[in-house]
């Protein structure tokens, strides 16, 4: 008999889900709009948190195998959810998700991992780095987050509370027009990379940007469009807008920051990876942002003498090649997760 999980996907926009097997991949994808504090303003986090695990445990057959990726700084021993900004915004009370899974559905095999730590598992395992010992993740989307894996031991390192790479929430600076600006990220504090950097922090620096440089801003492709802001900005950047371009790198200075210091502590990383909404609608120009700042603030020396040692380890994934819902199914046929 065929293994077969149903997989499903939180993140901070959306929740996917889909049957998954080994032999024939993704089948039956469906989804919905995520319930979160922005879209469901009058609910309280312990409102979402219960309406979302009824979306979850619906997705599942009776007596099924269940893998959930899920958006979330968690501790992948336990289950235990930490805090989900894009979800619930400024709130750090501990969820245990796999309990509350389990109490509604007792019948369900569950498998929860970080979606992150989902995505990584894809990747990994595929062709891209059959030659590589250690791989990093990074997710650039609603929120932004990061995993390594050494291939070798097939072992994702945790720290005493079970997390790891959760880059989105280290100080970070920027600045716009020549001045520096200090913006909130969605778990509450200041100047942290996803303030700048994840999807809502782009629209954040993009806010300032056009209060500081108005004339600039009503020439640009970025004043005149009609479209929502994530294709406005995805089409000017692609169009070579230059105030666009301007405003990507800016954004992308934090993260090109954090894995200045990740090459620099570990040499041993031989791919990096990105993947997420950001990074995917603006491809190739999102990874020219972060090498341009890697070869203008980069690796001491390094970035003389061998700057292609890190163009070479930069890529940006393509459609389906880091897919969450995939990563669940393998963690949840392998008996991978809290």
């Amino acid at each position: 008999m065929t293994a077969q999980a149903t997989v499903i996907d939180v993140g901070g926009t959306h929740v996917r889900w889909a049957s998954w097997t080994p032999e024939g991949g993704l089948r039956d994808r469906r989804g919905l709009t995520s319930p979160t504090f922005r879209t469901h303003p009058d609910l309280t986090v312990p409102q979402l948190r219960r309406r979302l695990v009824e979306v979850i445990c619906d997705a599942v057959p009776a007596t099924g195998v269940a893998g959930v990726s899920f958006g979330a700084a968690m501790d992948q021993r336990d289950g235990t959810v930490y805090a989900s900004a894009p979800l619930w915004g400024p709130h750090e009370d501990p969820f245990d998700l796999l309990g509350s899974l389990r109490a509604v559905r007792s019948d369900v095999d569950w498998h929860v991992v970080n979606d992150v730590t989902a995505a990584l598992l894809h990747v990994a395992s595929s062709p891209l780095c059959a030659r590589d010992r250690k791989v990093l993740l990074a997710t650039i989307s609603t929120g932004i987050a990061a995993r390594t894996i050494d291939r070798r031991s097939r072992r994702i390192p945790l720290d005493g509370s079970g997390l790891q790479g959760e880059i989105g929430h280290l100080p970070a600076t920027a600045s716009v027009a020549g001045e520096a600006v200090s913006l909130p990220c969605d778990c509450g504090q200041l100047g942290h990379v996803s303030a700048y950097s994840s999807g809502p922090g782009i629209a954040r620096v993009a806010r300032v940007m056009r209060e500081r440089r108005p004339a600039s801003w009503a020439a640009s492709a970025l004043g005149r469009s009609v479209r929502p802001w994530e294709e406005t900005f995805a089409a000017a950047v692609h169009s070579g807008d230059s105030l666009a371009v301007e405003l990507l790198a800016t954004v992308a200075a934090p993260v090109a920051d954090v894995l200045r210091t990740a090459l620099c502590l570990d040499p041993d990383l031989d791919r990096i990876i990105l993947t997420g909404g950001v990074a995917h609608a603006l491809g190739e120009h999102y990874r020219t942002a972060l090498l341009t700042r890697l070869a203008d603030e980069g690796l001491y020396l390094t970035s003389k003498y061998t700057p292609d040692w890190i163009a070479d380890r930069i890529v940006v994934s393509l459609a389906g090649e880091a897919d969450c819902l995939v990563g669940a199914g393998i963690a949840a046929l392998a008996g991978v997760g809290a």
